[in-house]
């Protein structure tokens, strides 16, 4: 196998045994039975599963693509995983999943920049049906990627 197919794949091997963990760690919470504190944890969570999944977009980048906007990245890797670009690599998502991915980095966003902002448990409600969505058809778009870096590499 290439060394940088190589590299790639076990490092999105590792990503998703960390998305695993933090899906198991969210569960499924009421939030409307949470207290801001509660809210905070709950966005913690989400935060961590968006930059998990950005970490194996942007790897995907760097072996592919090679070139990202310092200015825009965030927003410009996970356009990009949308996009089939044969021959060089498929699209690693398709459009459902970029949706509930978008809706995820959107919150990252406003979590990340928002100091003092009070959650809102109805948007954050809506930002974590999205992402649980996600979890029954995430596992089958990545591992088609993984078979393909696996062919390509012998090929």
């Amino acid at each position: 196998m290439d060394d940088r197919f190589l590299i790639l794949e076990r490092s999105i091997q590792d990503d998703l045994e960390t998305i695993e963990r933090l899906y198991e760690e969210l569960g499924d919470p009421r939030l409307d039975a949470l207290n801001q504190e509660g809210l905070i944890i709950v966005a913690y969570r989400l935060h961590g599963l968006y930059s998990a999944f950005e970490n194996i977009f942007r790897n995907i980048a760097k072996a592919f693509e090679n070139h990202l906007d310092s200015s825009s990245w965030h927003r410009q890797v996970l356009q990009r995983m949308r996009l089939d670009l044969s021959p060089i690599r498929p699209a690693v998502v398709d459009e459902e999943a970029y949706e509930k991915l978008d809706e995820l980095l959107r919150f990252r966003h406003l979590f990340r920049t928002g100091y003092g902002v009070r959650l809102d448990a109805q948007r954050l409600q809506l930002v974590l049906q999205k992402t649980l969505e996600l979890k029954s058809i995430y596992p089958q778009q990545v591992a088609r990627f993984l078979d393909f870096l696996r062919s390509s590499s012998q090929g």
